[in-house]
Parts: C-alpha cells; sequence; structure tokens
C-alpha cells in the first residue's frame, strides 16, 4: 500500500508539474504576440502604408509584404523617438550609429538625411507603383531616428520633416513607419 501512496504521489506532482508547465508556454506565446505600439495621439496614414506595401511587393515579387504601419504626429522627432526607445526596453537614443564609437551598433539612435537623395533613389519603384512623385520639390534635409526590432515589436523608422509622394510635398511633421523584419 505505501508503495502505491508513493506511485500514486509522484504521479500527482508529475501531472502538476505538466499543467504548470503547459500554463508557462501559454503565458509565453501570448506574450510573444506581435504588436504594433502607437504613439499617443498619432495618426494611422493608411495611403502611405498601402504605399510602402506596393514598394516591397516591386522589390520582393515572391513574398508578401510583412506587417507594416504609418503614422504621422505633430510631436517633436525627439519625443517620439525617446517615447520607442523606453517602450522597447532601449533607455536612451544615442546620438548616432556609432554610439561614440562602440564596436556595437546601438540599438536605438539618430541619424540625418537628404530628402532630394532619398526621393531620387525610390523614384524607379514610385513609377512601378504608379505614383508620379516630382522628387523636386524633395527638398532639404531630415533628421530621423531608428529603433531596432524586437521578436514582438516591430523595427521603427522615425523621420522629420517628410516627403510625401502622394502629394508631392515635403510636411513638417514626424513620420513613424513600422514593419515587421
Amino acid at each position: 500500500m505505501r508503495t502505491f501512496s508513493r506511485s500514486l504521489a509522484i504521479v500527482l506532482i508529475a501531472v502538476a508539474a505538466f499543467i504548470i508547465g503547459c500554463n508557462k508556454e501559454q503565458t509565453t506565446s501570448e506574450e510573444s504576440t506581435f504588436a504594433f505600439v502607437v504613439y499617443p495621439g498619432a495618426k494611422y496614414y493608411a495611403q502611405l502604408t498601402d504605399l510602402f506595401k506596393q514598394a516591397h511587393k516591386v522589390i520582393k515579387p515572391n513574398e508578401e509584404p510583412p506587417p507594416t504601419a504609418v503614422y504621422d504626429t505633430d510631436a517633436p522627432l525627439e519625443d517620439v523617438a525617446t517615447y520607442y526607445a523606453q517602450q522597447y526596453g532601449y533607455g536612451k537614443v544615442a546620438a548616432d550609429s556609432t554610439n561614440n564609437l562602440s564596436a556595437a551598433r546601438p540599438a536605438a539612435y539618430y541619424r540625418t538625411g537628404d530628402l532630394n537623395a532619398d526621393a531620387k533613389a525610390t523614384q524607379e519603384i514610385m513609377q512601378k507603383v504608379n505614383v508620379k512623385a516630382d522628387t523636386a520639390k524633395a527638398v532639404g534635409a531630415y533628421k530621423a531616428a531608428e529603433i531596432e526590432a524586437k521578436p514582438n515589436r516591430p523595427h521603427v523608422t522615425i523621420e522629420r520633416p517628410y516627403f510625401d509622394p502622394t502629394r508631392n510635398e515635403v510636411v513638417n511633421r514626424t513620420l513613424i513607419l513600422m514593419f515587421r523584419q
């Protein structure tokens, strides 16, 4: 009888451990659900979101575009970049990709660019998706921030000002582009 009780206790412990283990797996998979984090007050920009998805199909015709979302806001670029860096657990946004000449690239950093150079670089793709972008109107420099993706969060590119090829104008607002890598 004692052996039966001991065997029963071992089986019950094993079953309990199995049930607890299964519950932990469910919690982990729920936590790893992919999600976009939207900056408070940002507005979804459906037209540019569709444009990015179409461009992806031109560049990689055999692949479905990844989950992508474009938002824009009046908030300063630095505030938006700091928000995303904190949401992702990265702390501060580095001044640039060199991170004070560190060997490791920072997970969140600022960069700059030229609107006209970027618009010209995408001109061929714009033509293939039937957008007649007037790149001559893309004038000036911009500041951007790159926030590295996490397993359950998208890569985020933040830019101000930005050139909107659908309206052929430079927009002095902050663009938030999110896409799964």
